[in-house]
């Protein structure tokens, strides 16, 4: 039997155990038992309670309570650093996750709940924040402006669709002098469940299926963001980042993809291309994602792959998940 099936076969037999037993147990040193706890623990079937030369560890059974923490905070002149670091002090999160994934955690819930904080207008927003054997996820929740309404009224937008669809490009921000508008974006990317919820409109991007879906849902006041990692993902931060701003990019935020079937399925004029391509100008490469997009009209695609690329040469536009019939439209324009 390797070390490994020992350390958990005699942690099922007690509730607890700590560093010193387990390091009778097999005979090795306090630098050896963490590695083979190390990955018992990153993988879900052990949890680790407490710190250093205090730490307890117990055998995480199938079915067991996940760990989870709510609180109520008072936004104004809080610290979305400081909410992170007693989170994870509280639920030991670095003993818990691997590196790779403590990091994405820590990125995601403070961008999430620095929106909370600057973009809100609520005074309090509640968060939970939730550990089990598979994942790590979060929500914040807050009562204020609601997400999609402040984009559309602070940047004179038309409707809350439309800021939806801007959001999803990136670069979308109502304070650029403190904000880049890249953080929802990234933190969409790595997620492998991310979901915001605003009013009657509910934005879902699943890694899982490789899409994003937009739904109509009973009202909800103010904005719910609910964000889930899964604790064996090899996904890692700085991945994404390179993927949307690569090196010969000087690694600035230049690519970015569009889900077209987001406003409808069925596209005909060139005002519909011109609502799509608004404010993508700021990139230089654009993948358009046709999946569930039934048809397009050749005014329509001729705005996008002749008018928009002759006016910005520099600018790449790449297409996926194009049905023949789309198909035969790109062709017709010659995109």
């Amino acid at each position: 039997m390797d070390s490994k099936s020992r350390i958990l076969e005699f942690l099922a037999g007690r509730e607890l155990a700590g560093g010193r037993e387990l390091r009778e147990l097999l005979g090795i040193s306090r630098q050896a038992l963490g590695v083979h706890l190390r990955p018992l623990i990153e993988s879900g079937k052990v949890i680790k309670s407490g710190s250093t030369r205090a730490a307890r560890y117990s055998l995480a059974l199938r079915g067991s309570p996940p760990l989870v923490v709510r609180k109520d905070l008072a936004l104004a002149g809080l610290a979305e650093a400081e909410v992170y670091e007693a989170l994870a002090s509280i639920m030991n999160l670095r003993s818990q996750l691997r590196p790779h994934v403590e990091a994405t955690t820590r990125y995601a819930f403070t961008e999430v709940l620095n929106n909370a904080i600057d973009h809100s207008e609520a005074n309090r927003s509640k968060i939970m924040f939730r550990l089990d054997a598979a994942a790590v996820s979060f929500e914040v929740r807050d009562p204020g402006i609601g997400l999609f309404h402040s984009i559309a009224s602070k940047l004179g937008l038309p409707d809350e669709q439309t800021a939806m669809l801007e959001l999803v490009k990136g670069k979308t921000t109502t304070m650029r002098e403190r904000h880049t508008g890249e953080g929802l974006f990234f933190t969409s990317k790595v997620a492998d469940q991310f979901v915001l919820r605003s009013h009657r409109i509910q934005l879902e991007w699943n890694k899982a299926q490789d899409d994003v879906f937009v739904s109509a849902q009973r009202f909800l006041r103010g904005t719910r963001v609910n964000f889930r990692l899964l604790r064996g993902t090899r996904r890692r931060l700085e991945d994404v980042f390179h993927e949307f701003a690569p090196e010969e990019y000087d690694y600035r935020f230049q690519k970015t993809k569009v889900h077209v079937k987001l406003l409808q399925a069925d596209y005909v004029s060139r005002s519909e291309a011109k609502r799509l391509l608004a404010n993508l100008e700021k990139f230089r490469e654009i993948l358009l994602d046709f999946k569930d997009v039934r048809s397009i009209g050749q005014g329509f695609a001729d705005e996008i792959f002749r008018v928009f690329l002759h006016r910005h040469p520099e600018i790449q536009i790449r297409s996926r998940n194009v049905d023949p019939v789309v198909a035969a439209m790109l062709r017709h324009v010659g995109g």
